[in-house]
């Protein structure tokens, strides 16, 4: 039941991050040059940040020799840590950019 739990909150913030990507992006995309959709740019930019953090955390782990498991269990589905980290922050960003841009608007109004 706690998996079920975990897995619907992690939808949830993966949705809103997806979101918050595409939002961003039919800001910027001029409407005359759009070849695609902005929710493919928005799961084109998480697949390639997330892909250059994972990257970032293996020559990270390779260079400070450390010790991490290869898989880690979650229930019944066994994920690689680092793949789960780079992931995990990849969605975040968007979401932890918007609150600094909200409290820098409250802060200096």
């Amino acid at each position: 039941m706690c998996a079920w739990i975990v897995l619907f909150w992690v939808l949830i913030i993966l949705a809103l991050s997806v979101w918050q990507r595409i939002q961003y992006f039919r800001k910027t995309v001029d409407e005359n040059k759009i070849t695609a959709s902005p929710l493919s740019l928005a799961i084109q930019e998480l697949v390639a940040i997330s892909g250059s953090i994972y990257l970032s955390l293996i020559m990270l782990v390779s260079f400070l020799k450390l010790n991490i498991p290869e898989t880690v269990r979650f229930s019944e589905v066994s994920i690689d840590p680092l793949a789960l980290l780079s992931i995990s922050l990849a969605i975040i960003q968007p979401l932890f950019l918007n609150f600094l841009r909200a409290i820098k608007k409250i802060k200096f109004g």
